[in-house]
């Protein structure tokens, strides 16, 4: 259930995940150079291929998020890269919702801000795998904080599933540890500019 579906989540807090994708979205948007839209659209076709493969974990479909390497490689820039997607996977495949938007784009995006914020000058100057496995886990691990929290503020009746969604998210942040670790270990060989505060996209316009 990395995707909240239409129809289950109360009014106010789909109009308060909108407003703040809205934000978010203003933000990264402005942070994002037009040379870089072409490096920061293939992070996004990434993630858009990788959220469709879902793995069965309990009674809950999940699948791997990235939004951890995304939030290192693109910081504020997560925003609209993972926005896109996901308009591409309601629109195309149905998965999610229209209304929800908002709020899937902020259970994913605003993690991705968090952990370049939080892990950037670390994966700079430290252990690339070490703290790349970090900045997985912890992305995913609020992500599932984020979608538990929408769901207990919808009503009473669904907090035994805000309980259990929280619960799903700890074996995908194993995972997504391994996977980030991985990727940020070659991308510290191949290619360590990417990394650290600049990241490949991260401070785009300062103005």
């Amino acid at each position: 259930m990395n995707h909240l579906v239409d129809g289950i989540l109360a009014a106010p807090v789909i109009v308060a995940g909108t407003a703040l994708a809205a934000g978010g979205l203003a933000i990264g948007c402005r942070k994002l150079e037009p040379e870089r839209i072409p490096k920061a659209s293939l992070l996004a076709a990434a993630f858009f291929v990788v959220s469709l493969v879902h793995v069965p974990i309990g009674p809950w479909g999940l699948h791997p998020l990235l939004n951890g390497l995304l939030g290192i490689l693109l910081g504020w820039a997560a925003f609209p890269a993972i926005f896109v997607a996901l308009v591409l996977q309601a629109m195309i495949f149905g998965v999610g919702g229209i209304t929800v938007l908002g709020v899937n784009t902020v259970t994913l995006a605003l993690p991705a801000v968090v952990v370049h914020g939080l892990f950037a000058t670390r994966l700079e100057r430290g252990s690339p795998a070490l703290w790349g496995a970090l900045a997985g886990a912890s992305a995913v691990v609020m992500s599932g904080a984020l979608v538990a929290l929408a769901l207990a503020l919808s009503g009473k009746e669904l907090w035994p599933a805000a309980t259990l969604v929280s619960a799903a998210y700890l074996p995908l942040a194993a995972v997504e540890a391994a996977l980030t670790a991985t990727i940020a270990a070659y991308l510290g060989r191949v290619h360590p500019a990417m990394l650290g505060a600049g990241g490949l996209l991260a401070h785009g316009r300062d103005a």
